[in-house]
């Protein structure tokens, strides 16, 4: 049987409870959010993957595909969020085979909770799915236990609070292409400056019943400036006080030479002086 094994989870709590410490989970950094329009729904993600403390992946790309018209964004534990999306879009290809019809977005969040909710937590994957299917544009928003919301715009991830200040304030109904683009971008913005675990580049990706358009490093707002002087000093450039130059003939009165002789033993040479 494929998928996880969570066997030795009795083991492990009769461990701690003798003392011995659990392995701590590392917990990750993200902003993603998601707005619909008047004719799609757009996705935008930040680039920075953590590992604590640590900037693990200055340009990581949380936008998963999952169908021609059907993408979702990732936060949680990068390779939870990766595995379970390509998992989901394997069965879902193979379920329009088997129906002959595109495949809905709901199908595709019905699939993620259902798997999400069958191990209860323990994969750490926080989803937005959008996409548009013969029945409209459709944004869902699927948490690590199987809980799922439907909304006009939403934020997941550890700078999601800052992203929906964006929303709360400048979000309207009806919005255009370019406007929800420009909305979800200042929303990533908002985390990237304001949470720690966010940050890099912009994401978006722009699904329309035609064609899903992924806008990789939309906004570079963290461009790296040359330094303002170069480092690399030219031949010469430090005065040369002063300068000894030590050949093989002065090495050797102080180190033990062995030179072979013509009965091919080896010979002696002069012994080290050292001090007594």
């Amino acid at each position: 049987m494929g998928g996880f094994d969570f066997s030795n989870h009795s083991r492990n709590i009769a461990l701690h409870a003798k003392g011995v410490p659990l392995p701590q989970a590392t917990s990750t950094g993200t902003t993603i959010v998601g707005c619909l329009f008047d004719g799609g729904v757009v996705i935008a993600a930040d680039t920075r993957a953590t590992s604590g403390p640590i900037v693990a992946d200055k340009n990581c790309q949380k936008l998963h595909y999952i169908a021609p018209q059907i993408w979702c964004a990732g936060a949680g534990t990068a390779a939870d969020t990766e595995f379970t999306t390509a998992l989901v879009s394997s069965n879902l290809e193979l379920h329009a085979l088997s129906t002959g019809r595109k495949p809905r977005v709901v199908t595709c969040m019905t699939m993620l909770k259902q798997h999400l909710f069958r191990y209860q937590g323990h994969i750490g994957a926080y989803l937005v799915v959008a996409g548009c299917d013969p029945t409209g544009s459709h944004l869902f928003t699927v948490h690590a236990h199987g809980s799922t919301d439907k909304l006009p715009y939403v934020t997941m991830g550890s700078g999601s609070l800052a992203a929906m200040s964006v929303f709360e304030s400048k979000w309207k109904g009806q919005l255009t292409r370019d406007e929800a683009v420009k909305l979800c971008s200042e929303a990533i913005l908002a985390g990237i400056f304001n949470d720690l675990g966010s940050g890099s580049n912009v994401d978006v990706c722009v699904i329309t019943p035609e064609k899903a358009t992924l806008l990789r490093n939309y906004i570079q707002p963290n461009q790296r400036e040359p330094k303002m002087r170069n480092y690399r000093f030219e031949k010469g450039t430090t005065a040369v006080l002063s300068e000894k130059v030590i050949t093989r003939e002065d090495i050797s009165k102080y180190v033990t030479v062995h030179e072979l002789g013509e009965d091919g033993a080896a010979g002696t040479g002069e012994k080290m002086e050292v001090d007594t």
